[in-house]
Order: C-alpha cells, then structure tokens, then sequence
C-alpha cells in the first residue's frame, strides 16, 4: 500500500477507551489509502491484545510499533511512531479520544489538497469524561475555541490555540530536513501538542473547521495516565515556564525571532521570576535560572532575528485570508 495518509496512534495502558479510538479510524470513509501507525508503549494492561484483536480483523492496515520496554518519555514515542509513518498527510490520535465524524480526514485532506498554502487543518470537538458523557469546561473551550486561519503570529500571541491534537491533519514534514524535530522529546517529557503545533505553523497556515469531528476525552484523576491526571502530582506551571523557553530557544536556532517573540519573553521571563521568588526551592531555581541566561542574550546578545512574512501575520479569529 501507497499511503496518502498516516494516522499516527498514541497509546499506554488505554484498555477502557482503545476499542472506541480504533473503531473511529476504521470508520473513516476516504477516497485514498491511509495507515495506522501505532506507538505501543509497553503498556501493562489489555491494550497491546486489542490491537492484536484489531489488526486480525482488519489486516494490513495497521503498523504495530510494540516497544519492548517503556521509553519513559510520551514524546519520543510520539517521535519514533511519527518517523515511521510513509503518508504524504499526517493525522494524529491519542488512544483515549475518538473521531465521531466518518468523513474526517476526506474532508481536512481535501481541504490541504486544494490549499497548497496551508500547512495543516483542525476541527471543533465536543468535550467528554471518563465514560464518555457529555462534559464541560470552560477553560478548554476557550483555550481550543478558534475559528478560521491561524497563523504563526497569532500562536505568539499566546492566547487560544488552533485546535486540539485528536483534530490535527496536517502535511508529513518530519523528511523535509528543514527543522531539527528532535526537540519533540528533547524539551519535554510529556507535553507535544504546541511542540507539533509549532513546527506546523513555522511552515505555513493551520485552518480550524467549525464541525464537530472529535470527541475529546478529559479526565482529572488520581493514577490516571492521561496529561490532565499526571498534572495533579507534578509541578506543571514549572514545567511549562521551562518549555517555553525551550522551544523560543529552539526557534531562534532553527528560524530565528521575530520582532513579536520578544514582548512574550518578557512577559513569560516575568512569570518565570514570579514563580521563582514565590516559591524558591532547587526545582524553581533550576527552572528560572537558564530562563534568566536566556532572557539576558535576548536583551543584550546577538539574537538570530527575520523579519516576519505575510503568512505569519495574526488574524482575526474567523478571518480567512486569502
């Protein structure tokens, strides 16, 4: 098989809810061969015997990727799986969400299709628990609420964000050979949704459909394994001051600044300092340090600077611009 695109299938230890995830790929009705590419890692539950039991019912249409031992980091089993995949088009999935749109990658595929100047699409969700019932929170649907073009400038922008990671179909970039990738496990452990959203919009436009094709599942949970559990127990506000810096230390390597990323390293370096003098403690210090290191070359060094395309302007949310 010649695959036009790659679904790219996260998962650990996501037994309850896997069975729902797969059975929304296999649903999909497309014009074009897609893969499964699945990063398998090492769960200890019955996730591996479902994907077993899957791909005898659908045979070769699924590449198992079953590690032999946990890689310790989400994120480099996003990249492994990532680099494995052979489609010109990308779509990315978590085994704990769904899509609920049998025409979900026709219609984004399509779209990129006859956009050449787009570098990747989204679309709207619904919001849902545990047992899969309806759910709200206001935090995410502002954070996930746009409509229309997104741009670079808008990402720097800092407020909401193109779309959530179960509505992400977007061009395969990781051959181009235009980007060191590899910062997709280098800057954290766990989180990769802005990491990917950030290669995707240093390349082009994303554009977010208004349909609802995904069905997003949000848990908060002592043990749990997805991000949102994991959060009760660690130090996230350290972590994402740390990753901040890390992937701004990363663009200007790789692309350089612009004139906008220097007002949001002011203002995130002032964060930074607030959590720091708040909270002073080893882990803090070890976070705010290298921030100051950095924010200092920002200042007073010699900063890798371009001057910002038209494609990268920040639009209106709802705005198409041709």
């Amino acid at each position: 098989m010649n695959p036009k695109l790659s679904v790219i299938l996260i998962t650990y230890n996501h037994e309850p809810y896997l069975r729902e995830c797969l059975d929304g790929i296999f649903m999909q009705k497309t014009d074009f061969d897609f893969e499964i590419v699945v990063g398998e890692d090492c769960s200890t539950d019955n996730t591996r015997e479902i994907l077993r039991e899957y791909d005898r019912k659908y045979p070769g249409r699924m590449k198992l990727l079953f590690r032999e031992k946990n890689l310790g980091r989400v994120t480099l089993n996003v990249y492994q799986t990532s680099m494995e995949a052979k489609g010109e088009y990308l779509a990315y999935i978590e085994g704990d969400d769904f899509w609920t749109d049998p025409y979900k990658l026709q219609k984004q595929v399509a779209f990129l299709e006859e956009h050449k100047e787009y570098m990747g699409t989204t679309c709207s969700f619904r919001l849902i628990g545990e047992k899969s019932e309806p759910i709200e929170n206001k935090r995410q649907e502002e954070l996930y609420g746009w409509s229309g073009d997104y741009t670079f400038g808008n990402w720097q922008e800092a407020g909401p964000w193109p779309g959530q990671t179960a509505g992400n179909v977007c061009r395969n970039f990781y051959h181009n050979g235009k980007l060191d990738y590899t910062i997709l496990y280098r800057a954290h452990d766990f989180i990769d949704d802005g990491v990917i959203f950030t290669f995707i919009l240093l390349q082009g436009k994303i554009f977010r459909f208004d349909d609802i094709m995904v069905a997003h599942r949000y848990v908060e949970k002592e043990g749990g394994e997805s991000w949102n559990s994991r959060k009760l127990k660690r130090n996230y506000l350290i972590e994402e001051c740390d990753l901040k810096r890390r992937m701004m230390e990363w663009v200007e390597e790789n692309a350089g600044l612009t004139e906008a990323a220097f007002p949001r390293a002011a203002k995130e370096f002032k964060t930074a300092l607030s959590v720091f003098v708040k909270h002073p403690s080893k882990e803090t210090a070890d976070m705010f340090f290298p921030y100051l290191r950095y924010y200092l070359h920002l200042k007073f060094g010699r900063v890798k600077r371009r001057k910002a395309t038209a494609r990268e302007e920040a639009l209106p949310e709802g705005q198409v611009k041709d």
